[in-house]
Parts: structure tokens; sequence; C-alpha cells
């Protein structure tokens, strides 16, 4: 059932170093692919690395963070795609980006840098407001006075304030309302859902109510501006039942629970839910090493009824990641999963792709951790940041792309060499143009 396909590796940066000199790139579609070890002279530096996502080309030009974040890695595109922001785990700071000059965000009628913002602890949830201003992140490991660690974090993305701490225990992943109304909040080892009422923040002590009978509830997907998708993650996070239901907000309950194998991170696609877990003790198939694997269950939403009776095998560990490509591929990524790298032999990591026409899965020869998944709109590629390296799949073939190599920068070639440790890829811009190596048949909007 596991199909291996032969892929290369490459680096997200090339053998040129940083210039100290900062030049916008000039590109018309690009991806920012986070970097902390980019070569610069006879040492790395941590930078952005700027992708023409159109030709596939490496552009000399990187945002240099020297000073801002030492080690950059996830990141979250505002939803005008005007601003990125950048977390980073040594010292928990986010930076934040003006991806139209390719620089540091400057505070709006001033010449000064947007300050770096310092978070009370990890976090590896966060997300921007539709206002483009307001950032939240949970923290769980936030001291509060008088109760148990754990917070979700506001911030001004204009003036690089943290404008409110709201304590919530353990409080691990966040999901916000499209309208921005609402934030739900998951935290670890606990059967309750904590909902944030944003208007209520500043303004009152009632700004969190609580919602209990789920079942270890890690994640949510809003499918209007009051009603979501949770997905119970149950027996992997030390619960009894993993699944999804129905919540709608205002509401004390839930709906009936459609059961599922494994339940952590999920994709709301054409009419159907794509929900990843890890069930514990899960047999792989027979042609890996590995002992045990995930599962793939899909759900059709208007029933919340289960269309496949048996659960698609992928990787095992964490699932986070999930992105659909062209052509119905689907990858999930996941971290902490078993990884084999045998001389000669089977390797495999924390990536699965699956062709959700047939149900094919395709575990690449690639290991570690998969921490970026960005598809290219109007295209069939799909860029994938795994183990440190960045990777350009074809969906037509579920291998690597091999793109041209151009004189304006540099291309991103079959090899190995080590130019730097890329983390997480997102596009920043609007498709605005056909051309380009692997353009669609039609226009790009």
């Amino acid at each position: 059932m596991l199909a291996v396909l032969g892929v290369g590796i490459v680096s997200c940066g090339g053998s040129k170093s940083a210039s100290n000199k900062h030049k916008v790139s000039g590109l018309k579609f690009r991806a920012f692919v986070s970097n902390p070890l980019f070569p610069s002279g006879a040492a790395n530096a941590p930078v952005i690395n700027i992708v023409d996502a159109l030709q596939d080309i490496v552009s000399v030009s990187t945002i240099g963070l020297l000073g801002e974040s030492s080690q950059p890695g996830i990141m979250v595109v505002t939803p005008d795609l005007s601003r990125t922001m950048v977390f980073s785990p040594t010292g928990n700071t986010i930076s934040v980006l003006d991806n139209r000059t390719e620089a540091i965000a400057q505070i709006a009628g001033s010449s000064t840098n947007v300050p770096t913002i310092t978070l009370p602890g990890y976090s590896e949830s966060m997300f921007i407001a539709k206002d483009n201003a307001t950032a939240y992140a949970a923290v769980p490991s936030a001291l509060v006075t008088g109760q148990s660690p754990g917070a979700v974090v506001a911030m001004d993305l204009g003036t690089g304030a943290v404008t409110a701490t709201i304590p919530v225990p353990a409080a691990h992943f966040i999901v916000g309302s499209p309208d921005g109304t609402h934030i739900l909040v998951f935290s670890d080892g606990s059967d309750d859902v904590t909902v944030i009422s944003t208007a209520l923040i500043g303004q009152s002590n009632q700004v969190t109510t609580t919602v209990a009978g789920f079942d270890r509830p890690v994640w949510a997907i809003f499918f209007d501006n009051s009603d979501a998708y949770v997905f119970n993650c149950g027996p992997e996070c030390g619960g009894s039942s993993a699944g999804v239901t129905t919540y709608t907000l205002g509401i004390s309950g839930h709906g009936p629970v459609t059961a599922l194998s494994g339940a952590t991170y999920a994709l709301l696609n054409g009419g159907n839910l794509y929900v990843a877990g890890t069930p514990p003790h899960t047999r792989c198939p027979a042609g890996t090493a590995a002992e045990t694997c995930g599962t793939l269950s899909i759900v059709e939403v208007s029933s919340l009824a289960r269309i496949n009776p048996s659960p698609i095998l992928i990787t095992d560990g964490y699932h986070d990641r999930m992105q659909m490509g062209a052509n119905g591929q689907l990858f999930i990524g996941a971290h902490s999963c078993t990884s084999i790298n045998v001389s000669g032999g089977e390797v495999r990591g924390c990536l699965s792709i699956v062709n959700t026409l047939n149900s094919k899965v395709v575990i690449p020869p690639q290991t570690g951790d998969a921490t970026g998944i960005q598809p290219i709109t109007g295209r069939t590629i799909v860029y994938v940041c795994q183990g440190g390296s960045f990777q350009i799949y074809d969906t037509r073939t579920d291998q690597l792309f091999v793109p041209p190599f151009n004189n304006n920068g540099f291309g991103i070639t079959q090899t190995d060499q080590v130019v730097g440790q890329s983390f997480d890829v997102k596009l920043v811009d609007p498709p605005t143009s056909c051309s380009g190596t692997n353009s669609p048949a039609t226009c790009l909007p």
C-alpha cells in the first residue's frame, strides 16, 4: 500500500553568501522560507530566503534577521499578505516583517522598526486576526500569578506591544473564528474547550467560558463564524475515544461524536474532512521497518459520516500539518515520527502524500519532521520543509520537480549540499502571472 518513491534533497538557500547590504528581490510571486543557518561569510546567519514561486529559483536577496531572530522557525502571514510574523524558539521571540520591502516592518508614520515581541514561553500555535494587526499565541508554560501556568497572549503587530495575557491553564493550541470575535483554546490533558470572547479582552473579567464533555480536544476548523468541527485526540493524548464533533459558540454542549481511529489535525476540502492521527499500537503494512503507523480518515461533512471504512495508513508521529495540492494530492506532515534510514535500504520520515482519488500513499524517502507545507497556487507544485531540507514536489508524480537554473538567482538543484536549515515556507503574494516553468494551462487569477 505504501509506494516509496525516490526523491532528492535540497536546501533552502544556495552557495552564495548573504550580503550585508539589503537588496529587494523584485519578484512578483514569492515564497518565504525560514532559515536559521544560512551561510554568511565564515559563519551562519538567520535569514528568510526568498523563492520565485513561478520559476522555483532562490533569489540572491534575503531578509537578514541577525539581532532580530536567533532561530527563525514558524511563520504566520497576515490575511492581506502584507506582513509576516516569524517565531524563534530561542528567546521565544516574534519578529514582524514587511512583505513589500522584504525587511523588518516599521511602525506606521515613522522610520522605527517594530520591536521584537518576547513571549513568556514557547509557542507552536499562533494566528493573525482578520484586521491584519492583532495576533494571538498560545503559551502553555506562561507563568500566571495564582494559577497553573498557561495563557493566550495578544499582540499588536503594528507596534510590537503585548496588549493582553489571558490566563488559560496549559493552553497549547488556538483557533480563531473567521470574524475574529472568538478563540477556541485547547489545553494539554483537558477534556474542556476554553472560549475567549475577543471583544471582552481588557473590558471584563469574564473573557473566557469553558465547554466540557470532549475527549482530549486539540484542534478545530470553523465552517462559519459560529460553528466549528472539533477534533478529539482521544487515546493518542491519554483520553478514551478519538473523533470529530460539531460545536456552536454560545452553546454549553456539543453535537454527537463521529468515532475515528485518530484525530489530531484535519483539513476541510470539497465537502470532506480529512482527519489524521496516530492511534496507539496501530501496526504498519508489510514493506516497512516501521512498527507503528498513523491513520487518515475521510468524513463527509453534511452527515459527519466516515467515508472510508478502513483508515488509510500513513506515517506515525503527531500530525499537525496538512495541505491539499493539485491533482487531489494531500500532503500530511507530522513531528516525532519513526524515522528510518537504512544505508542502501528503506528511508522514511514524517511526510505522507495521499492521492485522495484512489487512496494511494507515498512515503518519500526523507527523514525528519515535516515542518512546512505550501502548495503553489495555480501550479502542480508543492514546497515542503522536512528534516531541515527544502523540497519541491510535483503532484503529477509525487516526486521532486527539477527546476531550471536562472542567471538572476541560483536554481534549487537535486543535491544534498548543506547551505542552511529550512523550517517553514509560506506564500506571501497572490498569483498574478502565467509565466514560469510548470505553469498551468490557463492563466493564474
